[in-house]
């Protein structure tokens, strides 16, 4: 397993595609500099000595000595002993409703933000719980299996957003068949799945697979993000606002909370419903319920030590910084005088 001691340090990778836009930039200005002065190769005619390829060597290994540096910064750190330990606890199975209308903003910043902030809440205070996440709009998928690895869950959570489904829509019957699925119910463990949408479902019968989880006693709970009156649903272009999406006539969508529809998965799940506010997810109530639930002890296998693998890419990063240096921007007389391909004439 590859794990990083200081993730915040992998922030400074996003720079690399910047400072190859800046290089190439820089290169392109010039070439047109030059290009003004006269004939291409009159120039290397009275330059000579000036290499035009050697400042791209140097750049690579400038840049991939820049990447090398940050990821040793982070300290990976690769798993080499796991574990069998025993815990107590339920499997919980996050359903997260990632279609457009979880943009609207009637809840600041808006209602899939604040579904993920009470997700990450929700993972911090676990201690022997399972915890799975499947994402779903118009079709569902399995973002994280069930784990009790919540450093990954939270990177798992971090990469989620509306795109990350292609189909569009609310199906959140789809979402419920995905998560039974996914349960493993050959090791006795208290099933039960936390529903987190708007719940405008367009798409199939969620009742009916809430009842058909609840035969094979997984219990459901749902989460409604929204309000009653509703907001429009935004559109974003390049991750900037573009205007709200609208209806045949031209007038805003509106997404309201179908509080009736939750209440029925709810009650068909055997489970509790509760309406999310800006103070308060109700992620404390739903697990309340959960530690109501008979535990049963499950055997899982953990990372117990990791070796530090720095080292190695700081070496790295050293010996490109090293031979960056040393190379010249100019060209090398003996190199140039060499002229393997020359055709004489007799």
């Amino acid at each position: 397993m590859l794990r990083f001691a200081h993730t915040e340090f992998l922030w400074g990778l996003a720079f690399v595609p910047l400072l190859i836009i800046l290089f190439l930039m820089v290169r392109r200005w010039k070439r047109k500099a030059l290009a003004a002065f006269g004939d291409k190769e009159v120039i290397r005619r009275i330059i000579p000595e000036v290499s035009f390829s050697r400042p791209v060597v140097k750049f690579i290994f400038f840049i991939t000595a820049y990447a090398c540096l940050i990821i040793g910064l982070a300290d990976p750190q690769i798993g080499t002993k796991t574990e069998d330990t025993k815990s107590r606890g339920a499997d919980l199975m996050i359903l997260l409703d990632v279609s457009n209308s979880m943009l609207s903003q009637d809840f600041a910043p808006n209602r899939l933000e604040n579904a993920k902030l009470a997700i990450d809440q929700l993972i911090s205070n676990l201690q022997d719980n399972r915890i799975g996440i499947i994402v779903f709009a118009g079709k569902a998928y399995v973002q994280l299996p069930a784990t009790t690895d919540y450093s990954a869950a939270k990177l798992f959570l971090n990469t989620i957003n509306t795109g990350i489904v292609p189909v569009q829509g609310t199906a959140i019957g789809s979402a419920i068949d995905m998560g039974m699925k996914s349960f493993d119910f050959n090791d006795g463990t208290s099933k039960v799945m936390i529903l987190m949408t708007d719940g405008e479902n367009h798409e199939d019968d969620a009742v009916k697979a809430a009842e058909s989880a609840h035969d094979k006693n997984v219990m459901i709970h749902v989460i409604g993000f929204g309000s009653p009156q509703g907001a429009p649903v935004p559109i974003y272009e390049n991750g900037k606002p573009a205007g709200f999406h609208t209806d045949s006539v031209g007038h805003n969508v509106i997404s309201k909370l179908d509080e009736n529809m939750c209440k029925e998965i709810a009650t068909a799940g055997h489970g509790v419903y509760i309406r999310a506010t800006n103070a308060n997810s109700g992620m404390g109530i739903v697990m309340d319920q959960v530690n109501k639930m008979k535990q049963k002890t499950y055997t899982s296998k953990q990372f117990k030590e990791f070796e530090d693998r720095f080292q190695f890419f700081l070496a790295i990063a050293f010996l490109l910084l090293v031979a960056e240096f040393f190379i010249s921007g100019r060209k090398s007389q003996r190199l140039s005088r060499l002229k393997l391909f020359e055709v004489k004439t007799p």
